[in-house]
């Protein structure tokens, strides 16, 4: 059966209690980067405002962020860029009645049947996965021509050369729009192009080589040297491995540093909140977003991901987003979210990324 999303259906407001509802009531930022008391906090569903009698939708949404009315649109707005007498929308309930509707419906998901306790709901290592490969398959299909794929990396994939060439093979193919990872991520993945290792690591014969515990800090020097990422792809002949893909296919990509990073190489964002700034203004055009072995770049990407996405034509479609990790803290922190479009898969990256290529006969 070919793949087809979901169809959105809006809510009623010629139906009480949205029918009767009062304006949303709103109050000016009272200092830059302060909300006033009251304010609404936005989630992941789509929400409704009553704002001049009609019912407008914030198109952009991102949950723990706050609703800005700008004229006949409403900007969703992280409490960082408030400025004084912003007018943010107040209100705590979400039913309609002080004029905010959060629509956690709309996309029509079956309600779960069958008896209130039953085992193995949850998602772990003993969950068959075989449909949802399946799934990703005709969803990465679809989105090639259709969507947006956001693909959040870890630098688990940098210490397999398979795994590099499977990923590699997914963003030549056309089924990656856009990169989100660390600086760990793209360290090991380019001193796997330039030194065959990472973090000293044979990436063919995963054995560990004389010195090679100096590796990753070479290739950030050498990188550094050269004064980019890609000067350096270009200048060392790099022929192989995630960041060569993207340079090569001009996929964009953000590398979010930590207080951590070696070096870090240039072009990765030390600054949190700006990092945070540019994962948005990538994550904003998401329609798919596949998460794979990194933790915090995972839940920090799942915050600022709604469940849908306005198109330009006006139409409202699902979000898809899927967390990939060998451990199960990961993916149900992510299922923790209250999205009915997050999935979790408990594997081997490694053998994930693999696997999908081939799904895609891309290897």
């Amino acid at each position: 059966m070919a793949f087809s999303l979901k169809k959105y259906t809006p809510p009623d407001f010629t139906l009480p209690p949205l029918k009767n509802a009062r304006e949303a009531s709103v109050e000016a930022a009272p200092l830059n980067g302060v909300a006033p008391e009251g304010y609404h906090a936005m989630s992941i569903f789509p929400e409704y405002f009553h704002i001049n009698g009609q019912w407008m939708l914030a198109e952009e949404s991102r949950m723990d962020c706050v609703p800005v009315v700008r004229g006949s649109h409403i900007d969703v707005m992280e409490f960082r860029h408030l400025k004084k007498g912003d007018p943010v929308i107040v209100g705590r309930s979400e039913d309609g009645s002080d004029g905010i509707y959060v629509h956690a419906a709309g996309f029509d998901e079956p309600a779960r049947t069958g008896e209130t306790f039953a085992f193995r709901q949850g998602r772990s290592r003993e969950t068959a996965f075989s449909k949802d490969y399946d799934d990703i398959y005709e969803l990465l299909r679809h989105e090639k021509d259709h969507g947006n794929i956001v693909w959040v990396l870890g630098p688990a994939f940098a210490f397999d050369a398979d795994a590099r060439s499977a990923f590699s093979a997914i963003i030549e193919g056309g089924y990656a729009h856009a990169l989100l990872a660390g600086n760990a991520l793209a360290t090991h993945d380019l001193e796997g192009a330039y030194l065959q290792t990472a973090l000293g690591q044979d990436i063919y014969t995963q054995e560990n080589v004389r010195n090679g515990h100096y590796h990753h800090l070479d290739t950030i020097n050498r990188v550094r040297f050269h004064g980019s990422v890609s000067r350096f792809i270009e200048e060392e002949k790099i022929d192989n491995g995630i960041l060569y893909s993207c340079t090569k296919m001009r996929i964009p990509y953000v590398l979010g540093g930590s207080i951590r990073d070696d070096g870090p190489l240039p072009g990765v964002f030390g600054d949190v909140c700006l990092a945070q700034d540019k994962m948005r203004a990538l994550i904003r055009r998401a329609t798919t977003v596949i998460c794979m072995a990194t933790t915090l770049h995972t839940i920090a990407t799942g915050n600022m991901t709604p469940s849908f996405r306005v198109l330009e034509d006006g139409t409202v479609r699902q979000v898809y987003f899927y967390c990939v990790d060998i451990s199960e803290f990961t993916v149900n922190k992510l299922s923790d979210r209250g999205s009915l479009s997050s999935h979790g898969i408990v594997t081997n990256v490694q053998d994930f990324i693999v696997n999908v290529a081939k799904g895609l006969r891309l290897m």
